[in-house]
C-alpha cells in the first residue's frame, strides 16, 4: 500500500513510519510512505500557506493554492483517493479502516491552523474523517493514527493474521483481558480457565469477557450487534458473576 501525506511538518509524520509495525511494514516493502509539503508548492519567498479568514474572526485559514499543487502531485504520482483529516469528518470506526486498507493508495491531507479553504475541500479531497470529537492543534496526529490502524490490516504485516481481528472493534466488541507470566502479582492471580490448556473452555471465557466488557463500558456496540444465543448465555453468565461478587464485597 502507498501512502501519501500532506503537510507542512514532514518530519514529525515521517516519525510513523520509524517504529512498531508501521517500521515492519516499510521493511518488508508492504508500506510505502511519501511526504509533500505545501509550503514547496508556494510563490512566495516566505512559503507561506495561510492567511486571514475573510469575513474576519481568530486565527488563520490554509490557503488553497499551494495544498491544491501538492494534492495533485502527489495523487498523480499514486493515484490514490484524498482524505482530510478534520473535526468536521465522518467518525473513524473500524469498518473505515478496514474499507480503507483495500485502498492500494491514499493521500492523507493534514491541515492546520483554523482549517483549510472549503473551495480546496470541495475540489480536491474525496472523504473526511475525524479521530473523535475533540479538536488538535493540526490533522498530522489524526494521519499517523490512521496509518498505524490502517497496516494493522495489510497482509504480512502481522506475525498472525488472526490478530488485527480478534482486537477491540475487530469482531464488534471490545477486547477481552489478557495475561501473561507472572502467573501472580501482588495476590493477583491469573484465571484458571487460562491456564488449563482446554481451547474451548478458553474460547469462551474470552469471548464472555469481551461481551461483558463491552456491555459495560460500551453498550452503545451492543445495540449494534445481534447476539446469537450463545453469545447472550454468556452475557447472562457475565452479569450474574458480577452481581455475585458485589454481594460478596459488600
Amino acid at each position: 500500500m502507498r501512502i501519501d501525506i500532506v503537510t507542512i511538518f514532514p518530519d514529525l509524520v515521517s516519525a510513523v513510519g520509524e517504529f512498531g509495525v508501521a517500521r515492519i511494514a516499510r521493511e518488508r516493502s508492504i508500506l510505502k510512505l511519501h511526504l509533500w509539503n505545501p509550503r514547496d508548492y508556494c510563490e512566495d519567498s516566505y512559503r507561506r500557506v495561510d492567511d486571514r479568514p475573510y469575513g474576519g474572526g481568530p486565527g488563520m485559514v490554509m490557503q488553497a493554492p499551494p495544498l491544491a499543487a501538492a494534492i495533485r502531485e502527489a495523487r498523480q504520482a499514486s493515484g490514490g483517493r484524498v482524505i482530510g483529516l478534520s473535526p468536521q469528518g465522518s467518525p473513524l470506526s473500524q469498518a473505515t479502516v478496514e474499507r480503507l486498507a483495500g485502498e492500494p493508495a491514499l493521500v492523507l491531507l493534514a491541515g492546520r491552523y483554523e482549517g483549510i479553504d472549503q473551495r480546496l475541500l470541495d475540489s480536491e479531497v474525496d472523504e473526511e474523517v475525524s479521530i473523535g470529537d475533540y479538536v488538535v492543534a493540526g490533522g498530522e496526529l489524526p494521519a499517523m493514527v490512521l496509518i498505524e490502524a490502517l497496516v494493522r490490516y495489510l497482509p504480512g504485516v502481522l506475525g498472525n493474521e488472526e490478530s488485527a481481528q480478534e482486537d477491540s472493534f475487530g469482531s464488534g466488541l471490545l477486547d477481552w483481558p489478557h495475561y501473561t507470566r507472572p502467573e501472580e502479582f501482588e495476590g493477583h492471580k491469573v484465571p484458571k480457565t487460562l491456564l488449563g490448556g482446554n481451547h474451548e473452555a478458553i474460547r469462551l471465557w474470552r469471548l464472555k469477557q469481551a461481551l461483558g466488557q463491552t456491555w459495560l463500558r460500551r453498550p452503545d456496540l451492543l445495540k449494534k450487534r445481534e447476539l446469537s444465543e450463545e453469545e447472550s448465555l454468556l452475557l447472562e453468565e457475565f452479569k450474574a458473576q458480577l452481581e455475585l461478587k458485589g454481594q460478596e464485597s459488600s
